[in-house]
């Protein structure tokens, strides 16, 4: 006599936010578990596909950056800084593309006396200064004498949209990182470089 066994088959599909449970029950008789397996395939791709369950989003993942860089001192390669900020300072892009969507990482070199009028930034800016000293007053006030002294080592941010001015005291070495695209707006538009340039 022939040995029925019954077995209940179930897994669960996962597509985006929608879940499947599939239950197959199948009658398992001497050497047929192979066929069984077989129709529990059939049975849960029918299902997908009449969920409308697209296969590639079974299986693809989203694919993670093997991208990575290090750079030395002697290896940041320093270019002439944007229109947008007085002429005099350096720039070196060091992770991304400031002016695009997207994580960014630059520094900025400042001559000694160098002095960005006071503006704002439409992200909030974030600052770390790497060498030599930054003064930074937090509102449209020109007075050196009330600026905050950030020094080597100092972190600071604040939020989009807060009037500041800045001076470097010596030559100072700033780095910036954030969300791209980055962007500088001045309180006085007489202040922007950009237009100076568009003068006759």
């Amino acid at each position: 006599p022939r040995i029925f066994l019954a077995a209940s088959l179930w897994t669960v599909v996962s597509a985006g936010d929608n879940r499947l449970q599939l239950d197959v029950t199948c009658m398992l008789g001497i050497g047929r578990q192979q066929f069984c397996m077989k129709a529990f395939f059939i049975t849960a791709l029918s299902a997908v596909l009449g969920f409308g369950l697209p296969l590639t989003r079974l299986a693809a993942q989203p694919a993670q950056s093997l991208e990575m860089g290090f750079y030395g001192p002697e290896t940041i390669e320093w270019k002439v800084g944007p229109a947008a900020i007085p002429p005099g300072a350096k720039m070196a892009v060091l992770e991304g593309d400031p002016t695009k969507e997207g994580p960014f990482v630059v520094r900025f070199q400042f001559p000694e006396g160098y002095h960005i009028p006071p503006h704002t930034h439409p992200k909030t800016e974030r600052v770390t200064v790497i060498s030599g000293t930054m003064l930074l007053a937090m509102s449209e006030n020109l007075d050196r004498s009330a600026a905050k002294t950030l020094t080597a080592g100092t972190y600071g941010f604040w939020p989009a949209g807060m009037k500041h001015t800045a001076w470097s005291g010596g030559e100072t070495v700033i780095q910036l990182h954030g969300i791209g695209p980055w962007q500088i707006n001045y309180v006085n538009p007489a202040d922007d470089p950009r237009n100076a340039k568009k003068s006759p």
